[in-house]
């Protein structure tokens, strides 16, 4: 394990789990007299009251955030999903909340129906225990590390405002049509058709046929689609829909509605995506793209009301597409691919940096840093 000491983590801190605070209770803005109210995950809102006061590691108890390490300052409450853990002597708190995210804490979790971790489990993990000189140089190499990797990310956040900004500067709002272009229901330039999932989905995975889920959309390139995760066998086709390479594909429901992407491959589409096939060719397809994508608010507010966001194909059919000349769709397209390459490479490095933070952190926790 290295060459630093190990301890239990109870030896060394005292772990105390939040408690309830209703939601009525919890403020959305913060004002004079307010503090934060920190549930698994980050800052819920702002309540009258504090149960502690100094800057802590918060560990998540449950569900999806059952082990994830948070950093609390100041005056703060933290509900009955955090366990605060304050050190009982002489500890470096950066440290400690850089080791405890290291060291992936939901594999400690108990419990079948909903895994949980406990204050009793927790106090009997090992951690290692570096002097704190080492400690306050960890947490500085590993802050300084970590700041370079929240600078990428938003460079590359940036790109995305811009090219934002340049569909608007070139088109206007397109769901009000602010600069009056043509324009027709969506329906008339395209074929639009719902994906469908082979159900039990288990029974047909493990083809050779691209099962596209909108999972597979959710990182990297922001207009194609080049692979997905899953694979499913020839039988899943007919239960499914089958598109061809070149596709333009449409998430309809849930947190997802709006995503968009054209696929660059034939495989079959769930039924949380929509196909648009035979487009007419006054729509350049990455204009198309950016175009919808600029009216998820519209398309969410639309959708009919319900546990999610659901878009059906009437809804779509009839969305008035503005239609602006096709030379300035091309013109905005090309600027789009040379803002997409950019952040290609920007995402590339940010993989490069990350992975070195990883490597340099496994130092940190393997005592090779003095």
């Amino acid at each position: 394990m290295g060459k630093w000491e190990m301890v239990r983590l109870g030896d060394v801190c005292e772990l105390k789990s939040g408690k309830f605070m209703s939601a009525s209770a919890i403020k959305d803005s913060h004002a004079e007299g307010l503090f934060p109210c920190y549930g698994g995950n980050g800052i819920r809102g702002y309540v009258d009251s504090f149960s502690h006061e100094g800057s802590y590691p918060l560990i998540g108890r449950q569900g999806a955030l059952c082990g994830n390490v948070q950093y609390a300052h100041g005056r703060f409450y933290a509900t009955e999903h955090a366990i605060v853990t304050r050190p009982k002597g002489e500890l470096n708190t950066r440290w400690l909340c850089l080791i405890l995210k290291a060291m992936n804490l939901n594999r400690y979790a108990v419990g079948a129906a909903q895994p949980g971790l406990t204050v009793e489990k927790l106090n009997n993990i090992p951690i290692p225990l570096p002097p704190l000189p080492a400690q306050q140089k960890i947490a500085d190499i590993l802050d300084r590390a970590s700041a370079l990797i929240e600078q990428r990310k938003a460079q590359i956040a940036k790109l995305d405002l811009l090219v934002k900004s340049q569909f608007v500067e070139m088109f206007g709002d397109p769901v009000v049509n602010t600069k009056n272009w043509p324009s027709m229901p969506l329906g008339e330039l395209c074929k639009i058709y719902r994906g469908g999932s082979p159900r039990p989905i288990e029974q047909y995975l493990g083809g050779t046929v691209p099962w596209i889920k909108i999972g597979d959309a959710t990182s990297g390139d922001d207009i194609y689609l080049h692979a997905t995760k899953d694979h499913i066998i020839e039988g899943g086709i007919k239960k499914s829909r089958l598109v061809k390479a070149g596709s333009f594909i449409f998430a309809n429901c849930g947190v997802s509605l709006g995503f968009a992407r054209i696929i660059t491959f034939d495989g079959c589409i769930h039924d949380g995506w929509l196909s648009f096939e035979d487009i007419d060719e006054r729509l350049n397809k990455k204009f198309l793209l950016k175009s919808l994508n600029h009216c998820t608010d519209y398309f969410r507010a639309t959708a009919p009301d319900g546990t999610q966001p659901n878009l059906n194909i009437g809804i779509m059919k009839s969305f008035q597409q503005i239609l602006p000349p096709l030379d300035l769709q091309t013109q905005f397209a090309i600027f789009v691919e040379r803002v997409e390459a950019q952040k290609t490479r920007m995402r590339e490095g940010l993989g490069l940096m990350e992975l070195g933070y990883k490597a340099l952190m496994q130092k940190c926790f393997e005592g090779e840093f003095e």
